[in-house]
């Protein structure tokens, strides 16, 4: 993913809101959110490269999500896949905190990372690029390719109207929060961040929703986890052209 939004305890119907991108070269295959075949009780979608995810559910709850850090110059070629990262926490049985305080003697050998795990509305941000696990409370987040909330003008202006809908709206109209997903706008110059991979790439960045030639958004997902445990799980897949999606729904119970 290239931007999570959360909404935690922060809507009177829902426990948690999620909106989130996931930008990437529109080379690299990929199998839209389904259940998977060999892991029945997990929702995601499937990168086909590295046989990992950048987001995902289980129907036991368990929520995983993933930004890599943009850092060119601490690239390693060799890292392992960070979408097992993903994969390891669904699929596993470990506690959130348990889970993160296991990764950190490995996660220096992986590239850098964001990392989102939890179960329902208990959330935990952990980062390689950063010391310590962050216990997410009652709040609006947003994390692009730095550190949780780091003001990137993409963050900004993301978070900004996620909490101006979640407001407004009763029952957040999934099209309005997929419309904010959508956004293009580019900010100023003075406004982006230097983060290595120069001023051209650093615009094309920039915006909520990507587009260039080789590169850009791929699928915009909505989860929605209401007072009963009710799960709502809706992506936009944009493989083929950035303009025309592929839209599928999943609902279901958190199994207790």
């Amino acid at each position: 993913m290239c931007l999570i939004l959360l909404a935690i305890q922060s809507h009177p119907d829902y426990k948690l809101v999620i909106a989130a991108n996931r930008d990437e070269f529109y080379d690299r295959p990929t199998a839209p959110a389904a259940f998977w075949d060999d892991e029945p009780g997990l929702l995601a979608g499937r990168d086909l490269r590295a046989d990992g995810t950048w987001l995902g559910i289980t129907t036991k709850g368990r929520i995983a999500a993933i930004t890599n850090y943009r850092d060119p110059s601490s690239i390693k070629s060799n890292a392992p896949s960070r979408g097992s990262l993903i994969t390891n926490f669904l699929s596993g049985q470990q506690s959130p905190v348990d889970y993160l305080e296991g990764l950190k003697r490995d996660a220096h050998e992986y590239n850098g990372f964001n990392l989102i795990v939890g179960q329902k509305h208990k959330l935990y941000w952990y980062s390689n690029r950063e010391e310590g696990i962050r216990d997410l409370s009652t709040g609006i987040y947003g994390v692009s390719n730095r550190l949780l909330d780091t003001p990137w003008p993409k963050v900004t202006r993301g978070k900004k109207m996620f909490r101006t809908l979640l407001s407004e709206e009763k029952d957040p109209a999934p099209e309005a929060l997929f419309s904010m997903l959508a956004d293009r706008s580019v900010p100023d110059d003075e406004t982006l961040p230097d983060t290595g991979v120069g001023l051209e790439w650093e615009r094309m960045l920039s915006p909520i929703f990507i587009t260039s030639p080789t590169y850009g958004t791929r699928s915009s997902t909505l989860i929605f986890i209401d007072l009963n445990d009710r799960v709502t799980f809706i992506e936009k897949t944009f493989n083929s052209s950035p303009d025309h999606a592929t839209t599928i729904k999943h609902e279901f119970r958190i199994q207790t």
